[in-house]
C-alpha cells in the first residue's frame, strides 16, 4: 500500500502532522501511540513494516482511538511513508558522527507548526530497542531529542510520541489564541520525493565530473544532504538545480567526447 496523499490545506493544521513508526515490534505500542495522537488532536498514523499489525493488543491499548488504527497506512519503506511530505523530523536519542540540526520538542513544534498549513509534516519514530538508523536519520531535515533525566533516559514509544505531540498541540492552541498567520511563500516547499530525485541527480553529476569516486565516496553525499536539509528548497529551486545539473552533465559529456 502506498502512503496516502494528504491535502496541503486543512481546517485543522494538526491533521497534516503524520506520525511515522518504523519497524515497531510490539503491537501494544502502536495502540498506545494511537491513543497519544488522538489525545493531542492528530489523526495521520503511518506504519513502516510493523512486525505484528493488525493485532488485538493494538486495539486494547488504543482504547477509544481504534479509528486511528483502522485508518492507519502501512508501507514497506520510510521513503514511501514520507514521499509527499515537505518536512521530515526524526527522533534521535544519541549523538552522530556527523552532527545534524537537533532541537528539543518545544523548539521542534515552533519550527514545524507554520508549515502544517502548506504540506504534510512527518514525525518519525524508530524501533523500540535501537531507534532510527543513521541512514534513516539522514533522510530527515531535522532531529528532535527529548531531554530526559540523565539518570534514566529511556522512554517507551507511546511516551515519546505523547511528549512531541503535546508540544505541537500547545503550539496550535497558542496560534489559535493569538491569531497567528502562517508565513506566505511564493511557491510550495519541495516534497521529499522531489528532493530525493535531486540527490540522485547530483550524485550522478558528481560522478560524471569525477569529483565523486563511487568506490570511495567517504561522507560527501551525507554532508551535501545535511547542507540542503538546512536550506529547505522550494519546488522551483529544485527544478532550477536539476536544470543546472543537466547542463553540467551535457558540458562534461561534450568534453569527454572531444578527448
Amino acid at each position: 500500500m502506498n502512503a496516502k496523499q494528504v491535502s496541503v490545506t486543512t481546517a485543522n493544521p494538526l491533521h497534516n502532522a503524520r506520525v511515522v513508526l518504523v519497524h515497531t515490534s510490539h503491537p501494544g505500542n502502536i495502540g498506545a501511540v494511537a491513543r497519544a495522537m488522538k489525545n493531542m488532536g492528530l489523526k495521520d498514523l503511518c506504519l513502516v513494516k510493523p512486525k505484528d499489525f493488525p493485532h488485538e493488543r493494538a486495539g486494547w491499548r488504543a482504547a477509544s482511538a481504534v479509528d486511528l488504527l483502522d485508518n492507519a497506512t502501512v508501507v514497506e519503506t520510510l521513503e514511501e511513508a514520507v514521499a509527499d511530505c515537505g518536512l521530515v523530523v526524526g527522533t534521535s536519542a544519541r549523538g552522530r558522527r556527523i552532527p545534524w540540526p537537533l532541537v528539543n520538542p518545544r523548539v521542534c513544534a515552533d519550527k514545524i507548526y507554520p508549515e502544517l498549513s502548506q504540506h504534510p509534516v512527518a514525525l518519525v519514530f524508530g524501533r523500540e530497542d535501537r531507534g532510527l538508523t543513521n541512514e534513516e536519520l539522514q533522510a530527515c531535515h531535522l532531529h528532535v531529542n527529548i531531554p530526559a533525566s540523565e539518570d534514566y533516559t529511556s522512554l517507551n514509544l507511546g511516551m515519546a510520541v505523547q511528549v512531541v505531540t503535546y508540544e505541537l498541540r500547545m503550539r496550535h492552541l497558542e496560534a489559535e489564541l493569538s491569531g497567528d498567520e502562517m508565513q506566505e511563500w511564493d511557491t510550495r516547499f519541495a516534497r521529499v520525493d522531489e528532493v530525493e530525485r535531486l540527490y540522485t541527480h547530483l550524485e550522478e553529476t558528481l560522478i560524471d565530473m569525477e569529483f565523486l569516486n563511487p568506490e570511495a565516496p567517504k561522507q560527501l553525499m551525507t554532508r551535501l544532504r545535511r547542507l540542503y536539509s538546512r536550506t529547505r528548497m522550494d519546488d522551483l529551486e529544485v527544478q532550477m538545480m536539476r536544470g543546472i545539473l543537466t547542463s553540467t552533465q551535457q558540458w562534461v559529456n561534450k568534453g569527454k567526447a572531444k578527448e
